[in-house]
């Protein structure tokens, strides 16, 4: 069975080395869809396979540090690169240009390895990432599976080149949320919310 949880986020972005003048050459924003689908062959004590308040937790969490931030390519010209991180307090800067292909591999990655690292409280088995759809318009969106998150053919994803500005981590839950994330931390669910 799948379930589909649909969040939003605006984000502005230069997608450098593309075909459109405008997008490679011009800082333009978006307003994001974002929708995760998660899968499992079981269902949790509530009949569910993944309780939809769960995912207003961390998984939100991830989606919102990209809201109303600028996503910056890290191999990007190093004056741009410093002045977004001087002007702007939220931004993030990604291994990979920020296309929606690119933003589906990375939240991918970012909310499997939360997945993965999540101890369940409430009967929840066999829960998987299944695809991330990212819409960047009304009617454009990239679509990402396992294969495409951590694909041979493509630049890897790599959690320890993403920076978060100190605004962004200002607001999470947990200051360390991302250094967890990437540690050997355990995150657990709540048994209830």
């Amino acid at each position: 069975m799948i379930i589909r949880k649909m969040f939003s986020f605006e984000n502005a972005h230069i997608v450098r080395f593309c075909t459109s003048k405008r997008c490679k050459t011009s800082i333009h924003g978006h307003s994001y869809k974002v929708e995760i689908l998660l899968q499992s062959k079981y269902l949790d004590n509530g009949g569910m396979v993944y309780d939809f308040g769960l995912l207003k937790q961390e998984i939100r969490q991830i989606i919102d540090s990209f809201d109303h931030s600028i996503s910056l390519y890290k191999d990007d010209d190093k004056e741009y690169l410093k002045d977004m991180k001087k002007h702007s307090k939220r931004w993030v800067c990604l291994p990979l240009n920020a296309s929606a292909e690119n933003f589906c591999r990375i939240f991918f990655v970012l909310i499997d390895t939360l997945l993965n690292k999540t101890i369940m409280q409430n009967g929840e088995k066999g829960v998987k990432l299944y695809s991330v759809i990212v819409h960047e318009t009304s009617t454009s969106y990239a679509q990402g599976f396992f294969d495409d998150a951590y694909s041979d053919v493509l630049p890897k994803v790599n959690l320890d080149e993403i920076e978060f500005s100190d605004e962004i981590k200002s607001e999470w839950s947990d200051e360390n949320f991302f250094e967890n994330l990437k540690g050997d931390y355990k995150f657990i669910n709540k048994k209830e919310l």
